[in-house]
């Protein structure tokens, strides 16, 4: 576990909220995943500099939050 990853304690929280894993071990790469994104948006590296042991950077990126278009947010309807 590298500085700044979450401890099995704070992991049991979202864990408790993502679907059903079914095999064990997808479980430990959903928590590399968010580790991945975690330490992205704490240190600020591009994506492409993520390093190698919380996966290719790039299924890191598609599995990062969205933030959603502006007209997608707050039930705003769609501008013609």
């Amino acid at each position: 576990m590298g500085r700044g990853d979450l401890s099995d304690e704070q992991w049991s929280v979202p864990e408790s909220l993502l679907p059903a894993a079914g095999v064990s071990r997808r479980s430990g790469r959903r928590r590399r995943l968010i580790n991945g994104v975690r330490w992205r948006v704490r240190t600020g590296v591009p994506w492409r500099d993520l390093l190698h042991e919380y996966r290719p950077w790039q299924t890191v990126y598609r599995h990062r939050p969205h933030r959603g278009r502006p007209h997608q947010m707050a039930g705003r309807p769609r501008d013609p």
